[in-house]
């Protein structure tokens, strides 16, 4: 907020994420047409129609734009909400996982470095089953080979993921590493993580209603192109370049929900996704550095383990 208070004219004249490469040729041609009617005007042709200054009342565009961008905020909202749910719930899996589950041999270690990774991988996997995208590096850096090979055959890799972990969970219970009253605390927050993946999926698989955009779309066209025939005959020659400002403005607000209802994709609106899964890395690498107390095994510098 401090920034963009502080580059609030830097922000204003910004290109690069804004809306203007795909309204601009909308406007341009609204604005077109508008010197085409003021050309007719001139030339003695009846294409003043004040009249229809009433065709499409200004109060009915301004509450069908504002219901469009409202409806395109709240989704995207929502879906930033299920991505703040997943930090959360991942930060707290690991913390309780590092805390609550005894090593006894430097086996359970490994296993449970392991499985803190996956909690960063189910994220990335998301992210990748949100855009997707094919399996890639970034993931392959957290599992293990096998999990890997196995991984690209499934068709739901972050349901495959919290599997994984649900598993571990089960054994280490099952081995007396886990008390059961943990054990569920632990399954909850991994419910929560596969609850958040299903608020994304019913965000992006649950488009705007077509005949919405349909009609929306029709009404922006015919009232953009009755201003010309509306203003000709006050503002002369200026009809073009007026229109073609209030074309940029209506088409720019409808253009801006269209941009953020679907909020998991690479462009420059979108959920920064791709930071947020390294944060979430990063994290989970500085929580497997620490030492809890309960710790019996630890790794040297040179991959041996001392107690």
């Amino acid at each position: 907020m401090h920034t963009e208070k502080r580059n609030w004219v830097k922000i204003a004249l910004s290109y690069r994420g804004s809306v203007i490469p795909e309204i601009l040729p909308r406007a341009t041609f609204c604005g077109v047409f508008g010197l085409v009617i003021h050309l007719l005007h001139t030339k003695g042709f009846p294409v003043s129609l004040p009249a229809l200054d009433s065709l499409i009342p200004n109060i009915v565009m301004g509450l069908l734009l504002v219901f469009r961008t409202n409806t395109a905020y709240d989704r995207f909202w929502e879906g930033r909400k299920a991505w703040g749910s997943i930090v959360n719930s991942v930060r707290n899996l690991a913390r309780s996982m590092l805390i609550a589950i005894t090593e006894k041999d430097p086996e359970d270690f490994e296993q449970k470095t392991a499985t803190l990774r996956l909690l960063a991988a189910f994220a990335v996997s998301m992210k990748l089953h949100l855009r997707h995208e094919p399996l890639n590096t970034q993931i392959e850096a957290l599992l293990s080979p096998s999990q890997y090979v196995q991984l690209q055959k499934m068709n739901h890799p972050p349901l495959e993921i919290a599997f994984w972990i649900g598993d571990y969970l089960q054994k280490q219970q099952e081995l007396g590493n886990l008390d059961r009253y943990q054990l569920t605390a632990m399954q909850k927050l991994l419910n929560y993580l596969v609850d958040a993946l299903g608020v994304c999926e019913r965000i992006q698989k649950t488009p705007m209603p077509l005949a919405y955009s349909i009609h929306l779309k029709q009404l922006l066209l015919i009232y953009c192109l009755s201003l010309p025939f509306q203003m000709v005959s006050a503002v002369g020659w200026l009809t073009g370049p007026t229109v073609a400002l209030i074309s940029f403005t209506v088409f720019g607000i409808e253009e801006i929900g269209i941009q953020i209802e679907d909020p998991f994709g690479l462009d420059a609106n979108d959920l920064p996704l791709d930071n947020i899964c390294q944060n979430l890395h990063r994290n989970i690498e500085d929580l497997i550095t620490l030492e809890p107390s309960r710790r019996k095994y630890l790794k040297d510098p040179l991959g041996s383990y001392q107690t």
